[in-house]
């Protein structure tokens, strides 16, 4: 047994990666700077992980992982060098311990937590397996050889796992922050295909995914040139029903409880893994009608004629994704788009599409941009102005306006951010709860 200190114990894929070392037997105890519940605590609360908010005594048997957002002058890392502590970045535990598995790593610039989250799903009733995935959810059994978890190309950090299987949802510039430009970005995909063993899964409705070099791989997609392909599909406010071919033969008829085309893609996506993995199709089909969804993926509050979504979306693609399901289910109500930008870069580089997506939503509200690892003074003039002024139908909002969203009747509010939009929402529905009408 092992035991094991996370700095910054609440970021998404740290609180996975804390419950599977949990699970696998270790000891573990946390860190964060944050004081406030967030969603990513709820399953280290019932492990009761314990959650320090003041640097606790260590010993230098602790191994010492760290988010990438913990600087090194951080006082929980000088803390745990001068400690003797060893000390690994987040991604670097997880290729450790990705290299004793038979792994499936989720990657692409959206869809990844759905996909990862759909996988662990339709296996975890079934063959069994562990899982990591980037909404805050983590498990692991001893007994299982399988480990699916989703891939970030943030900084390379990918390319620290060598995978069985890869799937990729597609490949859409983000992290220009980091990223020279798009070519630099698909090379890393190129790179992290190069490290897959076996086959890759791939979204080959993306001529930029079909461009890559692989040594084995299954194209899936809506188009009849891939091998793994959607036929016969309805959209409904339910959800979605299609028909799968593989290799130009029936493989089997899947009703999907989830909104939008972009979840019948990262359906299909599950469908090629699970194939290879040994699952048939009606035991695909059964798993798969069942799923919930990812946390924090169209988490719908109903109260009186409003529905309020919190949604991960944070990329201008996914935010139409978002709006668009939205349309797909709630056709007779006004759909009213709510987003909290992150990062100045990726404002900067797409403000343009952001605002684009936007339009797709009768009114649109966009708040001051939020980031922890960039400063406002090294980005002069980007500021969600530049956004605002592309909408058709929008403006500012922030957490002293949030009444202004009271106005509107028989509406869908899409709240839509990679940070903690879910604090406006909650203030949002309280004022509607003791609203007068």
């Amino acid at each position: 047994m092992e035991k094991y200190y996370f700095v910054g114990i609440k970021g998404s894929g740290m609180s996975s990666l804390a419950q599977v070392l949990f699970d696998l037997g270790n000891e573990v105890i946390g860190y964060d700077d944050n004081i406030h519940d967030s969603y990513t605590m709820i399953e280290l609360n019932k492990r009761n992980i314990k959650i320090y908010y003041e640097t606790p005594e260590l010993t230098s048997d602790y191994i010492v992982i760290r988010s990438s957002a913990v600087r090194d002058t951080h006082k929980e890392i000088v803390n745990a060098k001068s400690k003797g502590c060893t000390i690994y970045e987040y991604y670097e535990m997880l290729g450790k311990l990705t290299d004793k598995y038979k792994t499936v790593a989720i990657s692409g610039c959206h869809g990844k937590t759905t996909t990862t989250a759909l996988l662990a799903h339709a296996f975890a009733d079934t063959i069994g397996c562990n899982y990591i995935i980037g909404d805050g959810t983590g498990k692991a059994n001893k007994e299982s050889n399988l480990f699916f978890i989703e891939a970030c190309e943030y900084y390379r950090h990918f390319l620290n796992y060598h995978p069985t299987y890869t799937i990729i949802t597609n490949i859409d510039f983000d992290h220009p922050d980091y990223y020279k430009d798009f070519n630099d970005y698909k090379l890393a995909f190129q790179q992290f295909v190069d490290q897959t063993k076996d086959y890759v899964v791939a979204f080959g409705d993306d001529n930029d995914v079909r461009s890559l070099k692989y040594k084995k791989v299954l194209f899936y997609g809506f188009n009849d040139n891939n091998d793994i392909i959607c036929k016969n599909l309805v959209l409904d406010s339910n959800g979605a029903q299609f028909d799968v071919e593989i290799n130009n033969e029936f493989f089997g008829h899947f009703d999907l409880p989830l909104l939008g085309r972009h979840m019948v893609l990262n359906s299909l996506a599950v469908i090629g893994i699970s194939k290879l993995l040994g699952l048939n199709a009606e035991q695909i089909e059964k798993e798969l009608q069942t799923f919930k969804g990812a946390k924090r993926r169209f988490e719908e509050t109903h109260i009186k004629d409003i529905v309020t979504v919190d949604d991960y979306a944070h990329h201008p693609t996914e935010v139409a994704a978002t709006i668009n399901s939205a349309r797909q289910k709630y056709p007779d109500k006004e759909i009213v788009a709510i987003l909290k930008p992150n990062t100045y870069t990726r404002t900067k580089e797409l403000y343009k599409e952001f605002a684009e997506s936007l339009n797709l939503a009768d009114k649109a509200y966009v708040t001051p941009i939020t980031c922890d690892r960039e400063l406002a003074s090294e980005h002069p003039g980007i500021t969600s102005d530049l956004i605002i002024n592309l909408l058709d139908n929008g403006e500012g909002i922030d957490d002293n306006t949030i009444s202004k969203l009271l106005k509107h009747r028989n509406a869908v509010l899409l709240f839509m951010s990679c940070k903690d939009i879910y604090t406006m929402k909650k203030n949002y529905e309280e004022l509607l709860k003791n609203e007068n009408r």
